[in-house]
């Protein structure tokens, strides 16, 4: 075969072969997709809309210039939403037990209790995800969220349901919009043109920005001379959440924002006139990092402050003269601003709403007027029951759910029927309890049945998973011979089968054409598949392994998958895989003591004792989740109450940049592999790119920590320029070195017997009379050590992502990998399942100890600025993604080097020995993604379904895809440059 037939046919046999891994990415997608659309369903919502002409109780008609169905309070609103405003912000503390949040915003306190008929101060609890978007649901709808809405807190849409900024609007009020742009998402075209400023809120490093615009706009506005240009104005300031996120609720700068806040809201008070309710709240609040998202009660505990130039507010008890000092004492649910601002101000109640009327705001100066509060409490529960009625009857996909709402609907209305005759006997504080416990129970039903699951599109998401688990397992496992060669075969088959069940699927009704078109393509792409199994069926293997080696990689994946049904064993995942780390460096020790070569026996014990060490150095970085506590300690950050990295933390990336390329040069010297362009990249590209990394995250401590506030522009620029030239070198001189470069060899002249032997040198005459000889150094490491070259270019680009001790875990992680080249060479393992099962292990292991959790609030979104002064798509979500799963993708790249590394450049098979390596690896996260979607369907009604079992089912689907497309099209594509490079000076072979 010539050289270029022979590239001709490796290139084909390589196209075919990421087609069909690319087809198995598709399954992948099709079977999460339909689960999920299944799964993580909206709630029932009702397109009703609540009339001004349509009151939902008898005798509560009005018109809209009194008050459609209550006579109204108010004729104008400024409604202030700090977000992230935590309760206890609020709440003034001795100066021997304050925090830097404490005794900052003072004003809502001091008017609270100074005048309590004219102002209250409650906390606010908000109903998780606690993600903004979902609670500026939450507070315009009066309804609950759910968990698809957590997935979707940066790409909101617009609300279509009835909501109380389009009742603002179908009543013809004046709306203006000031601060955090999610409002326009969600509310298209409700906003005055003119007067809406609208900013950016996705950039949490940014404190200054948003606030001072509001500020700057809504003053102006407040002015007597512009009052009638607006009916409601809406301020969002981002200023409080974006310190939390950025340095920690306890921080100076979350002290100087509050002072801030303070001062605007005096301001505030002092413009606002006498028919103008003045509302600051928070749509959440945060945990002890600054963080938010999940149901934690420092996360849920926001704060409500309302006030008035009249006294229109008042209290039931004395209990309650003053705010209590903690949210268990007396709180209202952020559902009930709903109903309470609709009425104060003369609007109708939307029609989903669950909440009912804040207690203070209708109670009357005296804090007796039962009567007024009796009515908007039966206005709201008849809207209520109105919409009770409506939902009960549409038929749920969950047929257990649906009968389960409709008895205890049926036990609710119990509460409703002996308010109504309550009511005609004139005991109004008793019909307010009444109607309080009607809404509590109706509300307490709806938590519990909220989520409508189609069970049917879930069941053919976990079919289609499953059977594409088990082809893939007979693909990566059980085909002898060289799995390259099925490609056209596999391909065609699964092609042809997902065309003929898509044309069946198209002629089902259109109700489930969707539905039935994506299911009838994966299925009859995986029975294509599995026909292509069956005709090669003698060359089928069983499936059952034949090694310790293949033992314990599927023990290991099984006993994952089973533990995924505990949330204990969910919660504290990362010890396990510890503990999985560590068996296997145990294991291989043993193993390396038993090669008959001294070689091999010293390199592998080595490398498998240092690969336990460095798994146990990885282990003391630490991110804690609430669950894990007080049994473990975070060391990620300076302190479990910061966002941001310890001064000592610094240093890490600067070693890292002095030791990690010494260290890669050490296994390259170790093949006589340190030649040529790998001289150029290990010894000045890497090392100069990993010092600028370094030099950016000093950047960072000095502008977070405002060491030279006098430079805080420059340094901003600055390191940005760092960063981004940063990541030019991994692309501008990484990636080009790779893909140019000649394999990394030199040449040695000499007599025969002045060349040491060394495994990885290859000796040839020089000329039959000459009497000299050359060694090819490097010769018999040529396609790992160029394969590798890849490993360390996208570790490059990584690293620069992480935080100070997420950037030093990642080189623990890189190191290890090298290591584990070494182990599987070593001991022979190059075609056995374990060093793909190992490489998935160690990227879930250091997901966590690069300072993330299968959490939503561990996500760190401010790595998408780290090279961008904005957002930039599909830049500033990529660079979310490399951050979150950076060791997951490393391993995945790495994958091709486990049957590469020490393999001489003639070695026939490495195309099909590639392809088995990445399918196991991708059969690894495959197993677990699968697992955790069957828990989560299990577990649907469980009482720590969105605390545990759902986050971690979304982490294990987003990270199988990733694995998914940085394995087909980064690890598969990279072995195809690496082994034309080296085919260029020894020809092709497959």
């Amino acid at each position: 075969m010539d050289k270029k037939h022979g590239e001709t046919q490796f290139k084909a046999a390589h196209g075919l072969l990421v087609a069909f891994l690319t087809l198995i990415v598709v399954l992948h997608a099709l079977g999460i997709y339909l689960f999920t659309s299944g799964f993580l369903l909206t709630r029932i919502v009702l397109d009703h809309r609540s009339e001004c002409a349509a009151p939902p109780a008898d005798g509560a008609a009005g018109s809209p210039q009194r008050g459609c169905w209550h006579p109204k309070t108010f004729e104008k609103a400024v409604v202030v939403l700090i977000d992230a405003l935590r309760y206890d912000f609020t709440v003034p503390q001795p100066a021997e037990q304050a925090h830097h949040f404490h005794n900052a915003l003072t004003v809502l306190h001091e008017t609270a209790v100074a005048q309590p008929r004219q102002a209250f101060l409650l906390p606010f609890i908000a109903d998780a995800p606690t993600a903004t978007l979902q609670r500026l649901k939450g507070l315009t709808t009066g309804t609950l969220p759910t968990f698809v809405d957590a997935g979707s807190n940066f790409a909101g849409t617009a609300i279509d349901e009835d909501n109380l900024v389009s009742q603002l609007r179908r009543a013809r009020k004046t709306i203006v919009h000031l601060g955090d742009d999610t409002w326009h998402a969600l509310f298209p075209g409700h906003f005055d043109a003119e007067l809406t400023r609208a900013y950016d809120s996705f950039n949490v490093w940014d404190l200054h920005t948003v606030d001072n615009g509001v500020s700057e706009h809504v003053f102006p506005l407040m002015h007597a001379a512009n009052a009638s240009k607006w009916d409601v104005v809406i301020a969002h300031y981002l200023g409080v959440d974006h310190a939390g996120h950025r340095y920690g609720p306890d921080h100076p700068a979350m002290a100087a924002k509050l002072r801030q806040m303070d001062a605007v809201i005096r301001d505030m008070i002092r413009q606002l006139d006498d028919s103008t309710l003045l509302v600051v709240m928070g749509d959440h609040g945060m945990d002890a990092k600054g963080d938010h998202g999940g149901e934690s009660d420092d996360e849920i505990q926001a704060a409500l402050w309302m006030y008035s130039k009249q006294p229109r507010f008042g209290r039931s008890s004395p209990a309650y003269a003053a705010p209590p000092q903690t949210a268990k004492e007396r709180s209202v649910a952020q559902i009930d601003l709903v109903p309470t601002l609709s009425l104060l101000l003369g609007l109708p109640i939307p029609f989903n709403n669950l909440g009912r009327p804040i207690e203070e705001a209708f109670i009357g100066p005296a804090g007796a007027d039962y009567h007024n509060l009796a009515t908007v409490s039966r206005l709201t529960a008849a809207q209520i029951y109105r919409y009770q009625e409506e939902m009960a009857s549409v038929q749920s996909m969950d047929e257990v759910a649906r009968a389960s709402s409709l008895a205890s609907f049926g036990f609710a209305n119990d509460a409703w029927d002996a308010a109504v005759k309550a009511a005609d006997a004139g005991r109004f504080a008793h019909v307010y309890e009444l109607y309080t416990v009607y809404q509590q129970e109706t509300l307490d039903i709806c938590k519990a049945l909220w989520a409508s699951f189609d069970l049917p599109r879930m069941l053919n998401g976990v079919t289609i998973l499953t059977l594409t688990l088990v082809l893939l397992a007979v693909y990566a496992r059980g085909v002898a011979g060289d799995v390259s060669e099925l490609s056209p075969q596999l391909l065609s088959r699964g092609g042809f089968g997902a065309l003929a069940s898509s044309l069946i699927g198209a002629a089902l009704p259109e109700v489930s054409r969707q539905h039935s078109i994506i299911y009838a393509v994966a299925m009859g792409s995986n029975l294509g598949i599995a026909s292509s199994f069956w005709s090669l069926r003698r060359r089928l293997l069983f499936l059952l392994p034949t090694t310790i080696w293949g033992y314990l990689s599927a023990t290991f994946a099984i006993l994952l998958s089973v533990g995924f049904a505990a949330n204990s064993f969910t919660i504290w995942e990362d010890e396990i895989l510890l503990h999985f780390l560590s068996t296997f460096g145990l294991l291989s020790t043993l193993s390396s003591f038993r090669q008959p070569n001294m070689t091999d026996r010293v390199l592998g014990v080595y490398h498998s004792v240092l690969f336990v060490l460095l798994s146990r150095l990885a282990s003391l970085s630490r991110l804690c989740r609430e669950e894990q506590m007080p049994y473990c300690q975070s060391t990620y950050y300076a302190s479990a109450t910061s966002s941001t990295s310890a001064t000592w933390q610094l240093v890490l990336p600067l070693i890292v940049a002095l030791l990690l390329p010494t260290f890669i040069r050490g296994y390259y010297d170790g093949t006589l592999s340190y030649q040529n362009s790998a001289i150029m990249w290990l010894g000045f590209g890497l090392r100069f790119g990993l010092l600028l990394s370094a030099v950016y995250w000093t950047l960072d401590a000095a502008d977070d920590g405002e060491w030279y506030p006098s430079y805080g522009g420059m340094l901003k620029t600055l390191k940005t320029v760092i960063a981004q030239v940063t990541l030019a070198i991994a692309i501008g001189v990484g990636a080009p070195t790779f893909i140019w470069a000649k394999p990394f060899l030199n040449i040695e002249e000499g007599p025969p017997h002045t060349h040491k032997p060394h495994p990885s040198k290859q000796i040839v005459p020089k000329g039959p009379n000459s009497g000299a000889s050359i060694a090819v150094l490097g010769y018999g490491n040529v396609h790992g050590s160029r394969y590798a070259i890849l490993i360390t270019i996208w570790y490059l680009a990584l690293a620069l992502v992480q935080k100070p001790m997420g950037a030093g875990a990642l080189a623990l992680c890189a190191w290890q990998i090298f290591s584990l080249l070494e182990i599987v060479a070593t001991n022979q393992l190059a075609s056995s399942a374990i060093g793909p099962v190992i490489l998935s292990l160690m990227g879930s292991f250091h997901f966590f100890k690069t300072g993330h959790q299968a959490t939503l609030s561990s996500i760190q979104w401010e790595s998408a600025f780290i090279p961008l002064h904005t957002i930039r798509y599909p830049w500033s979500p990529l660079l979310v993604v490399m951050n979150t799963f950076g060791a997951q993708i490393l391993c995945a790249v790495a994958v091709p080097a486990l049957v590469l590394w020490k393999q001489q450049p003639r070695k026939k098979g490495l195309l099909g020995d590639v392809a088995r390596a990445v399918a196991t690896h991708i059969l690894f996260y495959a197993s677990v993604s699968l697992a955790t979607t069957m828990w989560a369907g299990h577990l649907r009604r469980h009482l720590m379904l969105y605390r545990i079992f759902s986050p971690r089912f979304m982490m294990g689907a987003m990270v199988l895809l990733v694995v998914d497309l940085v394995s087909v099209f980064v690890a598969v594509v990279g072995m195809r440059v690496s082994s034309l490079s080296v085919a260029e000076v020894f020809g092709v072979t497959m």
